[in-house]
């Protein structure tokens, strides 16, 4: 089973792993989260990120970064060895949770299932206002206009 690694700007990696516990509890256990903060050195980001690797060279490791180029991929890069230890940038929930319901599987595998979640992911999810949400016609509904309903 891969271990799974949210590397990301303050406070992303975090939130997506509480998200993760949220949502997959049992699951959740072989994630690992590292915020960067805006102060943080390249190769502080680097030496923590290390330091969450497993020690065994020979357990797999999916790190999930937010935007490719920037310190937390940057620092994951480094750290990847395109065999055991591998990277994907973009890191959003879809992919996230993809990648817990398939971490058995091989490396290679679980990359390809990290993209295809992120993609098959992002949509356009209304093009209108969704039914049963009419606005109101009067003046006393002017305030209401402006608050989000759930």
């Amino acid at each position: 089973m891969a271990r799974l690694l949210i590397i990301a700007h303050a406070p992303l990696a975090s939130a997506l792993a509480e998200v993760a516990a949220h949502t997959f509890p049992d699951c959740a256990t072989q994630l690992q989260a590292l915020d960067v903060p805006p102060d943080m050195a390249p190769e502080e980001a680097q030496s923590r990120a290390a330091a969450l690797l497993p020690a065994a060279e020979s357990q797999e490791t999916l790190i999930l970064t937010d935007v490719f180029g920037a310190t937390p991929c940057n620092a994951a890069q480094r750290l990847a060895d395109g065999v055991h230890v591998r990277v994907v940038a973009g890191v959003n929930v879809p992919m996230l949770w993809r990648t817990l319901c398939y971490a058995n599987e091989p490396l290679d595998g679980l990359v390809a299932r990290a993209m295809a979640g992120a993609t098959q992911g992002v949509m356009q999810a209304s093009a209108s206002r969704p039914q049963q949400q009419a606005r109101g016609a009067g003046p006393e509904d002017a305030e209401d206009q402006h608050h989000h309903h759930q």
